[in-house]
């Protein structure tokens, strides 16, 4: 059997940003929704600062930090693994990332045939 591939990651770029914004603001979650506004970037919060959904799905962890996913934006990014990654730019307007200079990314990977057996066998799709 295949071993689970995480369905987020993150860049060495946006690893050493999680670990700036925790010194400054403590423990960290993100949060993808898919909404209007800021909501096609990966959202940084305090922990205690953003009230997830009952319905919120936990990918993984980056950084330490917890990273959940609305559930429409789970169905269609449930193939792919997530990376989460920094590029030049503004920030979303309540991610904690804005004002730094650089912003969270979502590039994506789909899963192979067999990361995407294994998942669904785990009952992770």
């Amino acid at each position: 059997m295949t071993e689970l591939p995480p369905q987020v990651t993150a860049t060495l770029a946006a690893l050493q940003l999680i670990d700036r914004l925790r010194a400054r603001h403590g423990p960290l979650l993100f949060h993808q929704s898919g909404g209007c506004c800021d909501g096609s970037s990966p959202m940084c919060f305090a922990q205690g600062d953003f009230l997830l959904g009952d319905r919120d799905v936990r990918l993984g962890e980056i950084g330490g930090a917890p990273f959940y996913i609305s559930p429409s934006q789970f169905a269609y990014w449930k193939h792919t693994q997530l990376i989460i990654d920094v590029v030049p730019g503004r920030g979303g307007m309540f991610s904690l990332d804005n004002g730094e200079g650089v912003r969270f990314l979502v590039r994506s990977r789909l899963f192979t045939d067999a990361e995407s057996a294994a998942l669904q066998a785990a009952g992770k799709v």
